[in-house]
């Protein structure tokens, strides 16, 4: 099992990120309502979001901006 983070859409391509690596998934391939951000969970035979994971990413990034903005 994989998990990668949905970088942007490029026509019908996904760029998700794996770590250190880009890779281009046919937007066909995933679930219909996968949007930019979203954790994705590749086990070999499908691809699902992963909602918690999801979540915790965004609230993580929603953190790391407030401290940010803070300092200012």
């Amino acid at each position: 099992m994989e998990k990668g983070i949905i970088d942007r859409f490029e026509d019908n391509l996904a760029v998700v990120e794996f770590g250190e690596e880009m890779r281009d998934i046919p937007r066909n391939e995933l679930p219909k309502n996968a949007e930019v951000g979203d954790m994705l969970i590749f086990d070999g035979k499908s691809i699902t979001i992963d909602k918690a994971g999801t979540e915790k990413l965004r609230a993580e990034i929603e953190e790391l901006m407030n401290e940010l903005f803070e300092e200012e």
